[in-house]
């Protein structure tokens, strides 16, 4: 009798590719601007190369339709934002903000966040890792897919540059509470919290439609900022 085959828990996927339909704009802008902000997985990655000048990097992980992220970019032109995300609409709709706004401090993978990170960006390199409105895994058979577990901690600490930070957001209680314990239990960060929970939204993260939208109707929203030490 043959044993089951055994998985290992930290290549289980956070995502589904989900590619929907893009509009003509996204459509637009991912036929004429890919070279122009899109990475090739399967390249090298060299920052500088990348953005043409040296400046702190900040990797966003799933940055959805791009509207948060571009506008820290706007809002912060002396940091590098390197966004990754599988959605090839929500890639076009970014870089089609790119272009329009001529916002030049953003480049794009559309690939796996976690195979980025362990595969092209070098050790003790961030400045910053931003993780907005995750995917949450409602069903508790789903839980092992949330991208924040134990081994993602290890990464964090891995890529983070010492005084770097992580920041994750979500409108789901449970899942804040999950990430805050994990996080907690983890070594290497430190949270930013006073209270040792959960932060005040910060002024660099944006607020997005969907969140604005779902805090008039009463709903939460929970930082979390931990910092490498």
């Amino acid at each position: 009798m043959t044993e089951p085959q055994r998985i290992d828990p930290s290549k289980i996927r956070s995502f589904i590719r989900r590619q929907g339909r893009a509009t003509a704009g996204q459509k637009f802008a991912l036929e004429h601007h890919w070279q122009k902000y899109c990475l090739i997985p399967e390249q090298a990655f060299d920052p500088v190369q990348a953005f043409g000048r040296q400046a702190p990097l900040i990797v966003e992980i799933g940055f959805g339709n791009g509207d948060s992220l571009a506008a820290m970019a706007a809002a912060n032109p002396h940091l590098n934002y390197l966004g990754i995300e599988v959605h090839r609409p929500g890639v076009g709709h970014l870089m089609m903000l790119l272009e329009q706004q001529g916002i030049s401090n953003v480049r794009i993978y559309h690939h796996d966040a976690i195979e980025i990170l362990e595969r092209k960006i070098a050790d003790h390199s961030l400045a910053g890792i931003h993780l907005f409105f995750p995917d949450p895994w409602q069903k508790r058979r789903h839980h092992k897919r949330r991208i924040v577990r134990p081994s993602f901690v290890d990464l964090l600490n891995k890529k983070l540059a010492v005084g770097g930070y992580f920041h994750a957001a979500t409108d789901w209680e449970h899942y804040a509470k999950d990430m805050l314990a994990i996080l907690a239990a983890g070594e290497g960060l430190k949270n930013s919290s006073p209270s040792g929970d959960f932060c005040p939204r910060p002024d660099y993260r944006p607020l997005t439609k969907f969140e604005n939208r779902g805090l008039g109707l009463g709903h939460g929203v929970w930082d979390l900022i931990f910092a490498k030490l």
